[in-house]
């Protein structure tokens, strides 16, 4: 397939995330009654489209200034392949380097597929190791009570 897409600078709708994030098998990855909330946190994003479907997604989250994670960058499968990852990821690099006053630190967690992707655009685990921890919310009825 060849890559006639469309690279928009912003964050995906909540349509659209869920489609792509679903297309590549992220059925179970994201709470889906809190995700339209989840996307209008985020600094910004790219959304990629052939024609008139969405077919490519990213954002970035972070405080804007220092800190910068990549998040969500996903190519639905029949555009796997042609670059288009790579473009979204270079559009999301630019993006940051035009709103960082500063040296950016810009992170992310990769799925063993994507590795490849982030190393050969200059991202490596350097001297860190990447940690994370899923923290249940507190019940409100607690916190009401309490």
């Amino acid at each position: 397939m060849t890559d006639a897409t469309t690279i928009l600078d912003r964050v995906a709708t909540a349509a659209e995330h869920r489609s792509i994030a679903e297309s590549v098998g992220w059925h179970d990855a994201f709470d889906w009654a809190t995700i339209a909330d989840s996307l209008a946190g985020s600094t910004f994003g790219v959304v990629a489209y052939a024609g008139d479907e969405p077919v490519g997604m990213g954002r970035v989250v972070g405080d804007g200034v220092k800190y910068f994670y990549v998040q969500d960058l996903a190519v639905i499968p029949a555009f796997q392949g042609t670059g288009l990852g790579a473009r979204m990821l270079d559009r999301l690099a630019e993006r940051i380097a035009e709103v960082a006053p500063a040296t950016a630190f810009v992170g992310l967690f990769s799925t063993a597929e994507g590795a490849g992707l982030y190393a050969s655009r200059d991202f490596s685990s350097g001297d860190m190791t990447g940690l994370f921890r899923l923290i249940e919310p507190t019940s409100r009825d607690a916190n009401q009570n309490g």
